[in-house]
């Protein structure tokens, strides 16, 4: 996001960020990285007294029917590869990991595939809750990005959760995806609120930062600020313009919208 301000290296960017007064940062790639990498930047951000936020759990094997469909092979799949997160996880301080759950199953009822989801999810909460690590569920808007998707809506993901009933399975509450989804942002957020562990965002139309849609974000963000959220929200989206300028207008946009 900053690296015509700060270059290609990943502690540089970090370093930038810093400065500009982000005090936490997201890596969806963090699981593919080497572990040099890894280690390099655990330590900045120790030093820079920067929070990890979510890496992917499941990069690379999210579009596929796992965790809706009834498959062993498929689900067993998906078991191992939180099994192989862990590690990641505690080497860069990540609390909380994104899980995307698969493709709908179109041979199954919706309810059959929320129970199998559940099912699943549990069994995922049996390899990150002993290490203290949350996955939080991440529903995608199938109207523009990701059709097909089995988990789209906020309120089925708050029913899994509850029926999950575990501290390690929370929602990713990505509010650019249920703007498109479903709108109604903020009644919504209070709706699942006590099972969202984590927000991330971005503009809509065109999934870049806050003030380049409809989103009213100062609004958003005051709301989360007044419910007495602490955590963090990630950045994901794109820059609406390009090079240093267009880095600069994506730091301008946040400290608009910061209720702080």
């Amino acid at each position: 996001m900053f690296a015509s301000s700060a270059g290609d290296d990943l502690v540089d960017q970090l370093k930038f960020a810093a400065d500009q007064g982000f005090t936490a940062w997201e890596d969806n790639l963090m699981r593919d990285r080497s572990v040099a990498d890894q280690e390099r930047v655990a330590a900045a951000m120790q030093q820079l007294d920067m929070k990890m936020g979510v890496i992917s759990a499941l990069r690379g094997i999210k579009k596929a029917v796992s965790f809706a469909g009834d498959n062993a092979k498929e689900r067993d799949i998906i078991v191992q590869a939180l099994r192989d997160v862990v590690p990641v996880a505690k080497r860069v301080n990540a609390t909380h990991m994104t899980v995307v759950c698969g493709l709908s199953d179109p041979k199954l009822p919706r309810d059959y595939q929320t129970a199998n989801a559940i099912d699943l999810l549990k069994r995922c909460c049996d390899v990150v809750e002993p290490h203290g690590l949350v996955m939080v569920l991440e529903p995608l808007n199938s109207k523009k990005n990701h059709p097909g998707m089995f988990l789209s809506e906020s309120p089925h993901a708050y029913q899994i959760c509850k029926a999950v009933g575990r501290p390690s399975c929370k929602i990713l509450f990505d509010i650019y995806h249920q703007q498109i989804t479903e709108g109604n942002l903020i009644p919504n957020i209070d709706l699942c609120w006590d099972e969202i562990g984590y927000f991330q965002c971005g503009d809509n139309p065109g999934r870049k930062e806050p003030g380049t849609g409809e989103i009213h974000y100062g609004n958003v963000f005051q709301h989360l600020a007044d419910a007495g959220y602490d955590g963090i929200v990630g950045m994901e989206h794109g820059n609406s313009k390009p090079g240093v300028a267009g880095e600069q207008a994506v730091i301008d946009a946040y400290r608009s919208v910061d209720p702080a």
